[in-house]
């Protein structure tokens, strides 16, 4: 038994391991991720140490008592493709593993996690401003279109799904939601949740719905289901020309999402669903920030960052900050891209340890 610590309490744990199915040799859908493969990154080691503010380490875990068996997660990875196209091709390289451990491994702690190789607008595309045309933006879609399907018919056996996407991959993950589940009462049950970050999912001022869906709300607390978790992190109000943060433009265009009057970008504070001040706890790969004397494969630092939900001149954003300067606490800090992108790279694992236990409370919730 190890122990969880979240918002200074301690949380009694149990691990759970990923259920292992048998493997098609007919589907046409090449598997980043899929329970039972013998080299899958979203089953890598998740061990974790816990570094404090003055590097005190003690075991780290996120896994609370959980029926991961029970549940699946459709993973859709951010803009990593190297390749010199406008699209990636299937073929899985280090960047796509890299980023599947790095942002959707933890996660198996609580559910099966499904990740397809599709064929993303490509950094190359993304550098020629070629990643927000309809061409290479639909080669994109209909490829996790394909995947989705062939999961849905083949592997689902009747599990609630928890979607997780950024970036690239929450944009993808907002037109699947909108043209496949949305509509479809049958769908809308299976999904447990959604966590959607850095995509710009759309809500009517004010609500909590009408904007990227219409049957699809946030979510209001962790134990609410069928709901959205979604933000962009910043240090400050996201720029005019700020890639995430404000509807209609950047990552919104990947979407197919329009800045229509009345509607703004949707904020959830994965730390306590309120419009409060949270605290997150981040986890990274060991390798990402090396802490001498750590020897897991990843680190967990809480109490280094608060976060908030804010609106300000158009634009909605969790902002996240340090709880003591870097003069006080030596941990390492996140760097922003400025007021364009903010905190973008580092949306998901700033909040890592919140995210995997709201999934797990989320389960503990669904019918």
């Amino acid at each position: 038994m190890a122990l969880v610590v979240l918002a200074g309490a301690l949380l009694p744990v149990t691990p759970v391991a990923a259920a292992v199915r048998p493997l098609r040799t007919s589907s046409h859908t090449v598997w980043l991720c899929r329970p039972g493969a013998a080299s899958d990154p979203c089953a890598s080691a998740r061990t974790a140490t816990s570094v404090g503010v003055n590097f005190a380490k003690a075991a780290f875990s996120t896994a609370v008592t959980s029926q991961a068996k029970k549940f699946d997660c459709f993973y859709v990875y951010p803009t990593v493709s190297a390749e010199p196209s406008l699209n990636s091709d299937l073929a899985i390289q280090k960047e796509e593993t890299d980023i599947a451990i790095g942002q959707a491994s933890q996660f198996s702690a609580v559910c099966n996690v499904w990740a397809p190789m599709y064929r993303q607008a490509t950094k190359a595309a993304l550098g020629d401003g070629e990643a927000f045309t309809s061409q290479v933006i639909a080669t994109a879609y209909d490829s996790l279109l394909a995947a989705w399907k062939d999961y849905l018919a083949h592997d689902n056996h009747g599990h609630g799904v928890i979607f997780i996407g950024h970036s690239q991959g929450a944009a993808m993950l907002i037109r699947l939601l909108r043209s496949q589940v949305d509509p479809s009462a049958g769908l809308r049950k299976k999904l447990v949740s959604a966590i959607i970050l850095g995509g710009n999912v759309q809500v009517a001022k004010g609500r909590d719905d009408g904007g990227s869906f219409r049957h699809i709300p946030t979510c209001a607390s962790a134990s609410e289901t069928g709901c959205v978790i979604a933000y962009s992190t910043f240090p400050s109000e996201p720029g005019r020309d700020a890639v995430v943060g404000r509807p209609g433009q950047g990552v919104s265009i990947q979407s197919g999402q329009t800045a229509r009057r009345g509607q703004q970008v949707a904020c959830v504070n994965p730390a306590n669903f309120s419009s409060g001040v949270g605290d997150l706890v981040p986890m990274y790969p060991t390798i990402v920030h090396l802490v001498r004397g750590v020897t897991t494969p990843w680190l967990a630092f809480p109490q280094l960052y608060t976060s908030q939900c804010l609106q300000q001149g158009g634009a909605a954003w969790l902002q996240v900050e340090r709880i003591l300067p870097p003069t006080r606490d030596f941990r390492p800090s996140v760097t922003s891209g400025g007021p364009m992108w903010g905190f973008h790279l580092d949306d998901m694992n700033l909040a890592l340890g919140n995210l995997v236990l709201d999934v797990a409370y989320e389960e503990a919730s669904y019918r």
